[in-house]
């Protein structure tokens, strides 16, 4: 099921990539390719630049809401978010 772009909540509102620690932060950290060997040790690398960030929580919404299936956001590996979108879309629709 596609995630359908609710316009009345505006999920990339405010300034979040503005305060955004990846922001100085090397971008390929974020995508790794793969989830074992190296890869693995590049995941925790880049959860722990989303841990010291203030725009966590902001950074994690916008990849739920966009869909985002690739890399690390808002502190969550790809796997890890593909199992909490379901619970967050499923809190959406009891919203909504």
């Amino acid at each position: 099921m596609a995630l359908m772009w609710n316009r009345t909540v505006d999920w990339d509102s405010g300034d979040w990539r503005q305060v955004a620690a990846c922001r100085d932060t090397e971008p390929d950290l974020f995508f790794p390719v793969g989830t074992t060997g190296g890869a693995v040790d590049q995941i925790e690398a880049a959860k722990r630049v989303c841990r010291s960030c203030d725009a966590q929580e902001p950074c994690l919404e916008f990849a739920l809401a966009t869909n985002q299936e690739s890399g690390v956001w808002g502190g969550v590996a790809e796997e890890e978010r593909r199992k909490l979108r379901k619970s967050w879309l499923a809190a959406r629709r009891r919203i909504h």
